[in-house]
C-alpha cells in the first residue's frame, strides 16, 4: 500500500456461541451480503454435526473448532525471483492467515460436495475434517508437501 496499513475492524461475536471467529468463518460463507442466511447455513450445520457425531463429550462447535485446526497450514510455498530464475520458497503463515486460508479451503470444498444443501455440505466437510481426512485436509497435506519438496530453496528466504 502507498499510505499507511489499514486498521483491523474489530468483529461483532455471533449471536448463539458469542464467538468471534465464528463470525468470521460466517462473513467467508456470505454470498452478496446474505448474513442472515449464511448465519442459518452454519447454525444448520453445526445442528447436523450434533446429530452425526460420535463423540458425546465434545460440542459441534468444539469439533468444528478441531475441524478448522486441522485444515490450518504451517508453512506455504511463495514465488521469488532470483537471477532470472523463480523459485518457490517454503515460508511460515502468519497467525492469522492461517485461520483465513483454513476458513476459505474449508468452504471451498464444502461447496464442492454433492450433497443437497449447503448445511449438509458443511457438516460433512467439518466431520471429515475432525477426523483428519476430506478434501481440505488434502490439500493442507499438499502444502505441507510442497513446502518440503522445496525446502532446499529455504535460503532465498526474504
Amino acid at each position: 500500500m502507498r499510505k499507511r496499513q489499514a486498521k483491523k475492524r474489530p468483529l461483532l461475536p455471533d449471536p448463539k456461541f458469542n464467538d468471534q471467529l465464528v463470525t468470521r468463518f460466517v462473513n467467508n460463507l456470505m454470498w452478496d451480503g446474505k448474513k442472515s442466511t449464511a448465519f442459518k447455513v452454519f447454525y444448520d450445520a453445526l445442528e447436523i454435526v450434533e446429530n452425526k457425531k460420535q463423540d458425546a463429550e465434545k460440542s459441534s462447535l468444539e469439533i468444528w473448532k478441531d475441524a478448522l485446526t486441522n485444515v490450518m497450514p504451517h508453512v506455504e510455498v511463495r514465488s521469488r525471483r532470483v537471477g532470472g530464475a523463480t523459485f518457490q520458497i517454503p515460508m511460515q503463515i502468519r497467525p492469522d492467515r492461517k485461520i483465513s486460508m483454513a476458513m476459505k479451503w474449508m468452504i471451498l470444498y464444502a461447496r464442492r460436495r454433492n450433497e443437497k444443501s449447503m448445511a449438509q455440505k458443511l457438516a460433512s466437510e467439518v466431520l471429515a475434517a475432525a477426523k483428519e481426512e476430506g478434501a481440505a485436509v488434502k490439500k493442507r497435506m499438499d502444502t505441507h508437501k510442497m513446502a518440503e519438496a522445496n525446502k532446499a530453496f529455504s535460503h532465498f528466504r526474504f
